[in-house]
């Protein structure tokens, strides 16, 4: 960069030397002049980028460069003069994104005439007829600005495909998005699937599914611009806006977790439990106290009148033996000195079998589960680790580098890459729980997990991990989200979106409902 100018009216001139320079000289000058003038378009609504070049080399540069960093937007207008020929001026706005994609019009001197004259060309990737290079307008220093064709000077791009093929990624997620059928005779459905075919009414291009195997090629392929749009929901996170950028958000998808439900296990304890702790140690101190009262009437009577002798053992097995529903079977039972104490035990006894007996009942009857995790901080703790399918890595990172410590620790436990089915087998046999979206989580129970009668091992926390808004990835400054986002918008004001999710989960439930009976 030999010379920088920012004047006070707003223009900001730059100059990258070329001749006699190193290529990887030019290529760092020319890194830190799209930067500044980054930095200075960043600054102001309405920005309009000149380039002055006659390297086709540098020119190359300058597209390459200014895609990378992101100088550009649809907003902003990109004028390139040049003296390069009419077939190097198509070639040039047919090769680089930034030329045939953004707001670019270029300007070049036309030297068949002694009359100096300048064409302005643009590249309209979709037309009538195909993508094409046309001349917009000539001029003339003598005449002016003379228009070729109708269109405009930096005409619109996108408001109508003409038909055209535009690729998209996606990946079976229901109930955004499924598929059913094998190769050409594969069919797609779903809510964001509604919501594209809409799209390409709208803006009248033909949707086409570029193949992927897994979800990180699925927006892989948009940034690398194969792919316009990912057309299924992925929550707005900010390491995400580091690859690519988003649609206007239009859906809410909450982060959850589902686990295995708490079950009772058959073990000796439950003869305990239907009891307080307080109420058993009375029973066992009245029990002992009971017993010794005995003993110690028998053993008076021995001493006083020479009548008695009942042994310790006996008093013990009447006594327990009452207490568990059983008859006098020994001594105690004849003796006529202690018929109080004896009716009041008898008393005590059956009050309490009857109370353990209805208590023991209703705890078979409706048993006390244990309490079961409905939060992250009690998430955390009851499980030894947390799965999530592939585009989980984006929540592990976030959840790694952040201050929470509870967030901390659940990106920790998390596991990527483990499928939703797989996630949910792997919570019934081991302390683990799989991570989604609530309404994708819920409707893989319905589908996988759940019995004859409705009822399903399974269950989805009811506190969310985090609360987010969701769209459609999309490239960096895609040119084309301007008309995407005002569709979007329009649709979800509309109420249209949530009437396509009720659509498809009711026709999901009636297809768990036949499912079930047929099984």
């Amino acid at each position: 960069m030999v010379g920088q100018l920012v004047a006070p009216w707003g223009v900001g001139l730059f100059e990258v030397a070329v001749d006699g320079q190193d290529a990887n000289v030019t290529q760092a000058q020319l890194s830190r002049v799209v930067d500044e003038a980054r930095r200075l378009r960043r600054l102001s609504w309405c920005v309009t980028v000149v380039v002055v070049s006659d390297n086709p080399a540098f020119l190359t540069a300058f597209a390459e460069g200014s895609l990378k960093g992101r100088l550009l937007v649809w907003a902003t207008r990109l004028l390139v003069i040049t003296r390069l020929s009419s077939k190097g001026i198509r070639l040039l706005l047919t090769s680089h994104w930034t030329f045939s994609m953004m707001n670019t019009m270029v300007m070049n001197t036309q030297d068949a005439s002694q009359v100096l004259r300048y064409g302005v060309y643009v590249h309209l990737p979709y037309s009538l007829l195909g993508p094409q290079v046309a001349q917009v307008a000539s001029w003339i220093p003598a005449q002016g600005l003379v228009y070729i064709t109708p269109l405009p000077l930096f005409p619109e791009k996108f408001s109508n495909f003409y038909g055209a093929r535009v690729n998209v990624t996606a990946l079976p997620y229901a109930p955004y998005w499924m598929t059913s059928g094998e190769g050409n005779n594969t069919k797609h459905s779903g809510i964001d699937y509604n919501q594209l075919m809409t799209l390409s009414e709208v803006l009248n291009f033909t949707i086409h599914v570029l193949p992927s195997a897994n979800w990180d090629e699925v927006t892989s392929q948009v940034e690398a611009r194969r792919s316009f749009i990912a057309t299924v929901v992925y929550v707005v996170l900010p390491n995400r806006l580091e690859q690519y950028d988003y649609t206007h958000t239009f859906d809410y998808s909450p982060l959850c977790f589902g686990m295995a439900k708490p079950t009772l296990k058959p073990q000796w304890q439950s003869l305990y439990y239907p009891l307080a702790n307080e109420v058993w140690a009375t029973i066992l101190v009245t029990t002992i106290l009971t017993c010794l009262v005995i003993l110690m009437i028998d053993r008076s009577k021995v001493v006083i009148g020479g009548h008695g002798n009942v042994e310790a053992l006996a008093v013990v097995q009447e006594v327990v033996g009452t207490l568990l529903g059983q008859g006098f079977t020994g001594r105690l039972s004849i003796s006529r000195s202690n018929p109080v104490l004896v009716a009041a035990w008898l008393v005590f006894a059956f009050i309490v079998a009857t109370a353990y007996r209805g208590n023991l009942t209703a705890s078979l009857t409706l048993p006390k589960y244990p309490p079961r995790p409905e939060t992250v901080e009690q998430l955390v703790k009851a499980v030894d680790r947390a799965t999530i399918e592939p585009y989980g890595i984006s929540y592990k990172r976030f959840f790694t580098k952040s201050d929470s410590k509870v967030f901390s620790a659940l990106g920790k436990l998390m596991v990527v890459g483990v499928d939703v089915i797989d996630g949910y087998n792997d919570a019934l046999k081991i302390k683990s729980s799989h991570l989604g979206s609530r309404q994708y989580l819920e409707l893989m129970i319905a589908q996988h997990f759940s019995k004859i009668d409705g009822s399903a091992p399974l269950y989805v926390g009811r506190e969310m991990i985090i609360p987010a808004t969701s769209s459609w990835p999309i490239p960096h400054d895609a040119p084309y989200k301007p008309k995407l986002d005002h569709y979007i918008m329009a649709i979800t004001e509309a109420g249209l979106y949530e009437h396509w999710r009720m659509r498809c989960c009711l026709t999901l439930s009636a297809r768990v409902v036949q499912d079930s009976e047929r099984n």
